[in-house]
């Protein structure tokens, strides 16, 4: 069985390791942007995260010339009007690292009241032939409450502060296996595969 060519639009290397995981049964032979360093970033100016898939996806399908998927994803929080949203990964600054991104977010919640934690992980996955033409989108969500501390060295981001409703540990304390089966991306990715494999014959 031949593979296609899959990019994976991100230079996160979190997010490349947790697609290689979801995709790892799939006939795709995956890229990330680490294996394309001439192509340079697009940037992010959506104000949603099917924009700012979109806007990923079909850039840098026709700066590589290949099939690519690009996600978008982050926290809201509810206590914060839906805050960080799609400004999770410059939240606090584009130079602050996640321990203080964490830091600020859990310092915000507390700021109005620290009462309602609710918050949700929402990702969205486009996928966009060579010619720049988005032809699939899909969206996954992961509801939960902020913890009121990190816990957990597992998965990347926001994880170690993300308790998904029905566990008591974070994302940060699973395992990739377990994460892998309830993530908002992993949501995502489920829909996404389903479309790839009808779109390349399987």
């Amino acid at each position: 069985m031949s593979k296609t060519e899959l990019l994976i639009a991100t230079r996160n290397s979190g997010k490349t390791r947790e697609f290689r995981e979801l995709l790892q049964k799939a006939p795709v032979i995956l890229r990330s942007l680490d294996d394309f360093p001439e192509i340079g970033d697009v940037e992010e100016s959506g104000t949603t995260f099917e924009e700012n898939a979109t806007l990923k996806a079909a850039e840098y399908a026709k700066r590589s010339g290949i099939l690519t998927a690009a996600d978008d994803s982050g926290l809201e929080v509810a206590a914060l009007g839906g805050l960080p949203g799609v400004r999770s990964a410059r939240f606090g600054g584009a130079s602050a690292n996640y321990d203080a991104k964490m830091s600020l977010l859990l310092d915000s919640i507390k700021a109005v009241g620290g009462g309602d934690r609710r918050a949700r992980f929402v990702s969205v996955i486009a996928l966009a032939r060579p010619s720049g033409e988005v032809i699939h989108l899909s969206r996954g969500e992961c509801e939960g409450v902020i913890a009121f501390e990190p816990r957990g060295g597992n998965g990347f981001g926001y994880d170690p502060i993300f308790i998904p409703n029905g566990l008591t540990r974070t994302f940060g304390e699973l395992p990739d296996s377990e994460k892998s089966q309830i993530s908002h991306r992993a949501k995502a990715t489920a829909t996404f595969i389903r479309y790839l494999l009808d779109f390349i014959g399987l």
